[in-house]
């Protein structure tokens, strides 16, 4: 559905996007994230026509958005960081104007009804936009990027100044339409991201550093990670015993979490797999394990790693089309009109 190669962009001297290239396929649920400057802002600004490009492509729905822009821009959604609303129009003249500007197909009325009713703003379509809180005219942004059904959705900040009830409604409608559509979803909120996104882009100093899912990520990033062990048994002989096994490099006692244990905390070397031994020396003592797990690395240390200019990790298109949630709006239909 989304096919960049080789993607840059230059302002004078300065290079906003170096040499960026990535597939997203329909269905996909992909997360841009990228320190403030890092060019995310600019990648989407040029898949959606805003900004031209220095050199390289980018294709959507089959369509280079440079030799054949109206044609590509009719696959694409796109709600900015801030929508661009006409606060003295209703939000239903808004959306009707919106559906006239994209030279929809579909009967008008049932269209925008039917988006109306899937971002929950039938309540306050026949209101001034400027009356509006902000967690509302985010959801008529949304609405406006539904309008003409795009097989693409690229979505800036788009849970801003919405409640956590609104946050928590708008990812299973990303989840919903993910199922049909390709979604881009930028956002600063890193937890946002990990709860919507299966696969996450970062990018850096105008560079893609990572293309993965978050858990694959953790793993590659490091392969020391540290293990946390809860087991009953005297904490001496427990750390004198850990500290026999050959891989082991450290250990620390975190005192009493669940009564009548001792929570430890156990550093191996670099690429050593200590589970199993642990395990077998603890149990031939007859210490009981209550808990055994591996401390990944979360979405915000992996972020702040591979941005400090230290880490990369090859590049890995993997992702999981979410089937949970189920809408049956045609909206989230994927058969669409055929171009002109």
């Amino acid at each position: 559905m989304i096919e960049v190669k080789n993607l840059s962009k230059r302002y004078g001297a300065h290079i906003a996007v170096k040499d960026a290239s990535f597939t997203i396929s329909k269905g996909e649920i992909v997360g841009f994230l990228g320190p403030n400057g890092a060019g995310k802002s600019t990648i989407m600004n040029i898949l959606t026509g805003y900004i031209s490009l220095t050199s390289g492509s980018a294709t959507i729905g089959g369509f280079d958005i440079v030799d054949h822009p109206e044609q590509a821009k009719r696959h694409i959604g796109y709600l900015p960081e801030h929508p661009p609303l006409y606060l003295d129009m209703t939000v239903r003249e808004y959306l009707n104007f919106i559906y006239d500007l994209k030279k929809v197909k579909f009967p008008k009325k049932p269209h925008i009804d039917e988006i109306c009713k899937l971002v929950s703003i039938e309540d306050v379509e026949n209101r001034l936009i400027k009356n509006l809180s902000k967690g509302y005219r985010q959801r008529v942004g949304v609405a406006q990027a539904l309008v003409g059904n795009p097989d693409v959705l690229i979505l800036d900040e788009p849970t801003v100044g919405l409640d956590p009830k609104q946050i928590t409604q708008f990812r299973k409608l990303i989840e919903a339409l993910g199922k049909h559509h390709t979604v881009i979803v930028s956002s600063h909120i890193l937890s946002e991201i990990q709860a919507v996104c299966k696969r996450i882009l970062i990018i850096n100093d105008g560079e893609i550093v990572a293309d993965d899912t978050a858990d694959n990520l953790a793993k590659n990033l490091s392969s020391d990670h540290t293990l946390n062990l809860r087991v009953q048994g005297p904490q001496a002989e427990i750390e004198k015993t850990l500290l026999g096994i050959r891989g082991v490099l450290s250990v620390k006692c975190l005192g009493v979490v669940e009564k009548g244990s001792l929570d430890f905390e156990i550093e191996p070397e670099e690429t050593a797999d200590v589970r199993k031994d642990i395990f077998n020396r603890l149990s031939d003592r007859k210490w009981p394990i209550l808990e055994f797990t591996t401390e990944e690395m979360s979405l915000e240390h992996i972020f702040l790693r591979l941005t400090d200019g230290k880490f990369t990790v090859p590049t890995k298109k993997t992702a999981k089309k979410n089937t949970e949630v189920e809408f049956t709006s045609s909206i989230l239909d994927s058969n669409k009109e055929d171009d002109e």
